[in-house]
């Protein structure tokens, strides 16, 4: 179904979970979240960051730690509490949270009573308005008390990072969990009233082959996963140390990478789902499906989403917030994050300032992404016509008038076709994961 043409995959690009992306942000001038929080008004959602797992997997790249040290735990709980409080003060009477997700890290690397006394700080701080609750989960920590927990608080959207279902590929990543452990996680998130469960894949790991992949797809199906991400994975060593656990010689090649994403695609929609973007898929019922079918489906910090909110305020260490003209990210720093969240101040003083040609050419990424299409300006035309002439003349994106479309053969190019609106690559060259 798909061509590989790895000139056109050569160069790495973001994952345009924004515009301009997080490798752009620099220093942002005093009291601009705060601005950007008071002014806010309408639908928000709120993203909260736990940055801790009971144990760390090897390939993973977030913002955490072990859970081992309680100490630590609490204190930088005692933070995130102060700066509920501190936002919730500056977020005025017209905004209306609707959303409330959990990060990490592992959020349920946590005790169920801090996760609980959360969710009690915020009821007690925030104006919510019904909002719909979603958290990420490790299987290797759930217990049968998270079920309980899931359903005291009304969590009906939950993430699970499966990864593989081939144990000699777990045992590489240093995430090893057997199928009954996941099949037991999913039975006590169902019980608990979970009507939206995603799994998230890999492909590319090491020592996986297409059959190892196949596998962990059919598992998926059979265990009813309503959403699926199939992410490839990124190997930057020099930017994740505990990558260097990995041993780049046991990684799949790039055709081989592009050959099982192809596979996932083939199987998954040929199986029920629908394609969500490029890398995701969903069930027919699931609301993710329905919001694409509609035209949509939109792109934020967490990925593809259905959540047509502008506003999503981040709170925890290296949190990012997202405004119609403003991105701030938190202190990355846990100790840094922890002294000044406890003092009452808000830490996020990176980030960037949103320009109107930004907001223009992030239009135009997220609508590719999402929509696989997007009207184009005479400008932005000019600018990038050139460079989309590789991309027409293979079949796989088509220019009508000032339309440019991405056909079925161009979707595992996308992120790569979003790249040529990005006026910031040409100045920051940061190493990104390969595009597909």
């Amino acid at each position: 179904m798909w061509n590989y043409h790895p000139d056109l995959l050569a160069t790495p690009v973001p994952r345009y979970t924004s515009y301009p992306t997080a490798a752009d942000f620099g220093k942002l001038d005093e009291g601009m979240i705060e601005r950007a929080i008071a002014g806010s008004y309408g639908d928000v959602s709120l993203y909260l960051h736990i940055p801790f797992c009971e144990k760390i997997c090897y390939y993973c790249g977030c913002n955490t730690g072990a859970a081992g040290r309680r100490a630590r735990v609490e204190t930088y709980l005692e933070a995130l509490h102060q700066e509920l409080a501190t936002v919730a003060s500056l977020l005025p009477q017209s905004a209306r949270v609707r959303r409330i997700a959990f990060g990490g890290g592992s959020p349920n690397a946590i005790l169920p009573r801090e996760f609980l006394a959360l969710v009690d700080a915020l009821h007690h701080h925030f104006p919510l308005f019904a909002p719909e609750w979603s958290i990420e989960l490790d299987p290797r920590s759930l217990t049968a008390e998270w079920g309980h927990v899931v359903r005291e608080v009304g969590i009906t959207r939950a993430s699970m990072g499966v990864q593989t279902f081939a144990p000699h590929c777990q045992k590489a990543i240093g995430r090893e969990q057997p199928t009954a452990m996941i099949c037991r996680s999913i039975d006590w998130l169902r019980a608990g009233g979970v009507t939206s469960l995603n799994f998230d894949l890999m492909y590319g790991l090491p020592h996986q082959t297409m059959v190892d992949l196949a596998d962990s797809l059919e598992h998926t199906r059979m265990l009813g996963a309503d959403r699926v991400a199939v992410f490839g994975y990124a190997h930057v060593p020099h930017m994740v140390p505990r990558q260097t656990m990995i041993l780049e010689a046991a990684l799949p090649g790039a055709e081989a990478r592009f050959a099982m994403a192809a596979q996932a695609h083939e199987f998954l929609t040929g199986n029920g789902y629908e394609a969500i973007g490029f890398d995701h898929f969903a069930l027919p019922h699931d609301p993710m499906a329905r919001v694409t079918r509609e035209g949509k489906l939109r792109r934020n910090f967490q990925g593809f989403t259905d959540d047509p909110a502008e506003v999503l305020i981040g709170m925890g260490s290296s949190a990012i917030s997202g405004f119609p003209g403003l991105y701030a990210q938190n202190e990355k720093h846990n100790g840094r994050y922890r002294a000044q969240s406890a003092a009452g101040q808000l830490s996020a003083s990176h980030g960037i300032a949103r320009s109107p040609e930004d907001r223009l050419r992030g239009g135009v990424i997220e609508a590719l992404l999402c929509r696989g299409e997007a009207q184009l300006s005479p400008c932005l035309l000019a600018d990038t016509q050139v460079r989309l002439a590789p991309f027409t003349q293979r079949g796989l994106a088509e220019l009508s008038g000032t339309n440019l479309r991405i056909l079925a053969a161009g979707l595992p190019y996308a992120r790569v076709i979003a790249s040529l609106f990005d006026s910031y690559r040409a100045v920051t060259k940061r190493q990104f994961s390969s595009a597909i």
